[in-house]
């Protein structure tokens, strides 16, 4: 059955390729974007100012994905920079406001690849050209994780779902993925060895993750920020990551923005 799969993966990516530009929304419900927004520019640290204007920057390259791609790098590494800052200050309070925004639906913006992609491609970066949707929800027990790409009218090509945890001392998300589900019909029990070989073969995982299920860990993010806009993370990989999320019965469209 594992060789069926890694045969139908060329396909799969051959299925990915077409793309539509489509507009977006963000939700207008309160997060701590907001609640930065609405604090006086005098009670904010240096750290908050710095997150703000990064967090802003982000918004509108998740929306529009016109923002020039180098500088959307370069934001997330002052996000991140800062956000560490923030999170000695009160480690307890940051991871919380984390856990607390990171249930739901994020699609994929915009990602730098693991740090051996880079290299490969001389450091170019660039915004994620299908439809990426991972899917997290921390009420459950144990917490459920759930990875796919999708097509035409929204046909999960490939998903993985799974669960993982979160060390609130370090920012760290831990996971496992078990299932692999094939254009929304087929579903099929499989190591986590196998899981995360297909997983670097598609582009939702890295061969780092591989060599940490080698070696008896999980794949991790070390996650930055999550609030009811965007969240962002770095990879085991070492690469950074942009997610948007999708706002409930607004599904974004296959392809969403330029490639």
């Amino acid at each position: 059955m594992t060789r069926i799969l890694f045969s139908c993966l060329p396909l799969l990516s051959v299925a990915s390729v077409a793309a539509f530009s489509a507009p977006c929304t963000f939700t207008t419900s309160p997060s701590s974007s907001a609640r930065f927004l609405s604090t006086p520019a005098a009670e904010l640290s240096a750290s908050d100012v710095e997150i703000q204007q990064a967090k802003e920057f982000l918004c509108r390259a998740a929306e529009t994905k016109l923002e020039n791609p180098d500088k959307v790098l370069d934001a997330l590494t002052s996000l991140e920079k800062s956000c560490k800052k923030k999170f000695k200050e009160d480690s307890s309070a940051f991871s919380k406001d984390i856990m607390d925004n990171i249930s739901g639906e994020w699609r994929l913006i915009f990602t730098t690849g693991t740090k051996e992609r880079q290299k490969k491609t001389g450091g170019r970066v660039n915004y994620f050209p299908l439809k990426a949707i991972q899917k997290f929800d921390a009420s459950t027990e144990p917490k459920f994780i759930e990875n796919g790409i999708y097509g035409p009218l929204n046909i999960p090509l490939v998903r993985f779902t799974g669960d993982f945890d979160f060390d609130e001392r370090k920012r760290k998300l831990e996971f496992d993925f078990d299932m692999i589900e094939l254009l929304g019909l087929i579903k099929i029990n499989l190591a986590s060895e196998d899981v995360a070989k297909i997983g670097a073969s598609t582009g939702l995982g890295s061969s780092n993750n591989e060599k940490l299920v080698e070696s008896g860990r999980r794949a991790f993010f070390d996650w930055i920020s999550a609030d009811a806009d965007i969240a962002t993370a770095r990879g085991g990989g070492g690469g950074l990551a942009l997610w948007k999320r999708v706002i409930d019965g607004e599904p974004p469209s296959y392809g969403e923005g330029p490639i």
